[in-house]
């Protein structure tokens, strides 16, 4: 048996948790990793894993024996990469874990656009908005919107994902718009919940004073999109990322509200996992997003231009003479 192979099989095996997931992740047979596994420990004269029905841990020896393991493929794979880079061609695969909304709506033309400057790269992304165990579920970089929990891992900041609060103008024609924060409780509020708090929305002050206001919620979603739909078609007022909502605002179909008011702003992270060698194609796709999403994002861009064309044309109607008026 080839010990890369038995290094690389033992590795997948300790960071996926089961023979089963291992296989699924090295494309072969569960057997397979079985075998492998048996004749890594025979070889060794010594218990990698505990082995139960339900769990799979590490002996005292497995876990050191991981770390010396881990460290020889980063080794490898840091040596190839090295080549690779001279020869200025990346290859090998990348599994990112994206945010849903944010990953369908803006990271399709990025991912694309990489894959076409490296086409050895091969893509694994997986949508999802839990937060993913980067090292156990063997991600090699993930984007991140938000407050970042785990501090052991490495960050980078991509951009601001700022929030903006919008309604249709049929609703708003129907109850009217809402000229300070407080106005807000009187209102249908069409709320995410992914968040830890529901029923309050927040804002600061220009003294930078964190603010809040009650909110009836009478639609709950874990879906953006589905929110801005709901929003859309007139159920009430949403607050949502600027990343969601611009294509509804840039067309008219959604109206920014108290823009006047300091909403909540998020920070964007490409984050993984701390490694004594990051690989090439990791820093180099986290290096791409970076200059991608550089400065303002272009989705605020678009908003910005939307909205001053509509003020251009709301002006030049005001300013307009009425035909009575030239008549006369």
């Amino acid at each position: 048996m080839d010990r890369f192979d038995e290094l690389n099989t033992f590795v997948r095996v300790v960071e996926s948790g089961s023979f089963t997931a291992a296989a699924d992740a090295l494309d072969t047979a569960k057997s397979a990793v079985s075998r492998r596994i048996a004749e890594l420990e025979k070889r060794l004269g010594a218990q990698l894993f505990h082995r139960t029905t339900r769990r799979l841990n590490l002996t005292d020896s497995g876990r050191a024996f991981y770390e010396h393991a881990k460290r020889i493929l980063e080794d490898l794979e840091e040596a190839e990469s090295r080549v690779a880079q001279a020869n200025c061609e990346l290859s090998g695969r990348l599994r990112i874990a994206l945010p849903m909304s944010f990953g369908l709506r803006h990271m399709s033309s990025a991912v694309c656009d990489f894959g076409e400057k490296h086409p050895r790269i091969r893509f694994d992304l997986d949508f999802n908005d839990r937060r993913v165990d980067l090292v156990q579920d063997g991600f090699d970089v993930a984007v991140r919107i938000g407050h970042l929990e785990d501090s052991t891992l490495v960050a980078r900041r991509l951009f601001d994902a700022r929030t903006v609060i919008v309604a249709s103008r049929e609703y708003l024609e129907r109850r009217g718009e809402p000229v300070e924060p407080a106005d807000l409780s009187r209102h249908d509020i069409l709320a995410y919940s992914n968040v830890p708090v529901t029923d309050r929305w927040y804002w600061r002050d220009a003294d930078g004073e964190r603010r809040s206001v009650p909110v009836e919620v009478t639609l709950k979603a874990n879906s953006g999109e589905y929110l801005c739909d709901a929003a859309v078609a007139g159920h009430g007022i949403v607050m949502q990322p600027t990343f969601i909502v611009h294509g509804h605002i840039a067309r008219g179909e959604l109206v920014p509200l108290l823009t006047g008011y300091a909403w909540p702003v998020s920070a964007a992270y490409a984050i993984y996992p701390p490694t004594r060698h990051l690989s090439y194609r990791v820093r180099a796709f986290i290096d791409f997003l970076a200059e991608r999403f550089a400065g303002v994002p272009y989705w605020d861009r678009e908003i910005e231009t939307a909205l001053g064309k509509q003020s251009a044309t709301t002006a030049s109607r005001r300013a307009r003479p009425s035909r009575t008026a030239t008549a006369r």
